[in-house]
């Protein structure tokens, strides 16, 4: 490994957006959290278990990372545990220590953690990786015209509704007295609106985005526009135990995953060239790569920017209820997040 950095090096938010100026992002965030031994000696990896949902596109930037050694590079021996889509299965994934640490929907962690449940969020991974569809006839332009409609989803607690829900009580719509939610089985949300059983799809990508082309449905809202603007959509979570006598192995997973999707920002072709040919997830290469081309890499959220990222999610799930009213998203934030560059 070329980029050799002492143990007792503080690399600081500034210095490191500086030094990402001067020589370039990715090879700044590969040079976070090395050490000075040489991680190219065979034996010399530090194992570490991550899970991920394999099937989601805005996943595949890890698998191509174990893949192509970005995890190697930071001393890292990865072993990827898949835990299904579901964010109830992801927190108990590192509750039953079936992985250590990996990357989930940022509203899926909040409400765990508020029960108590021992996470640390460390560091975000992208933004923007779910949709709101409706016919191009249906005479629905924007969320205010949803009032009375019935949105069709894949799950009662589904990420979709409850990042949508958030949208809607922005938007001054009741997201359980103003709309009516109905599910449907994961991959046929969208034959719901075509039936006219619901008039909207709230869904995740890349099967929203298939849905959008397939049956050129109108997108009204994402998780890229409107509140959800520059906010982070996935984050990495530890389990609080492991990160107590790990702090430097994901220290290192922190700064890999920064380096990958840096990458993948950069060459969201060949990822989505593997992501094809080794998961086979039932869509074309072009639109896998328009996919990860949409999702928005360039900003590093760990640190301050991360909580202040979480706080805010906080804040969102507080209007819908889903968060108590007696939790301040403020100490919240504040005591679940690493500053893991610090």
């Amino acid at each position: 490994m070329t980029d050799q950095i002492p143990t007792n090096r503080i690399f600081s938010r500034r210095n490191f957006l500086k030094a990402a100026g001067i020589a370039g992002a990715a090879a700044t965030v590969g040079a976070i959290g090395a050490r000075t031994t040489s991680y190219a000696i065979a034996g010399n990896l530090d194992k570490v278990k991550l899970e991920w949902t394999e099937v989601a596109a805005c996943h595949s930037p890890i698998g191509f990372g174990v893949d192509r050694g970005f995890y190697t590079k930071h001393g890292l021996d990865v072993e990827l545990f898949y835990q299904g889509a579901s964010g109830q299965t992801l927190i108990q994934s590192l509750a039953t220590h079936k992985a250590e640490a990996g990357p989930g929907l940022l509203y899926d962690w909040l409400k765990p953690i508020e029960q108590g449940f021992d996470v640390k969020l460390f560091v975000g991974s992208h933004g923007g990786c779910q949709r709101l569809l409706v016919k191009k006839d249906s005479g629905i332009k924007s969320l205010a015209d949803l009032k009375g409609k019935t949105i069709g989803t894949f799950d009662v607690g589904s990420p979709s509704r409850v990042a949508f829900s958030v949208a809607l009580a922005k938007a001054g719509i009741n997201p359980e007295q103003d709309v009516t939610w109905k599910v449907f089985p994961f991959d046929l949300v969208a034959e719901g609106v075509e039936r006219g059983e619901a008039d909207a799809v709230a869904h995740m990508d890349p099967w929203a985005f298939s849905y959008e082309k397939k049956y050129d449905l109108l997108k009204i809202y994402d998780t890229q526009t409107g509140i959800f603007e520059d906010r982070v959509c996935c984050v990495l979570g530890v389990n609080g135990e492991y990160y107590n006598s790990n702090k430097d192995i994901i220290r290192r997973v922190a700064a890999a995953n920064l380096d990958i999707h840096q990458y993948t920002g950069e060459h969201p072709d060949e990822v989505a060239k593997w992501y094809f040919d080794n998961l086979k997830p039932g869509i074309s290469v072009e639109d896998l790569t328009e996919v990860l081309s949409g999702l928005v890499y360039h900003k590093h959220w760990f640190g301050k920017d991360l909580t202040s990222e979480v706080q805010i999610a906080y804040e969102n799930l507080k209007l819908t209820g889903v968060i108590d009213p007696g939790t301040d998203p403020e100490e919240i934030a504040h005591r679940v997040t690493l500053d893991i560059f610090a």
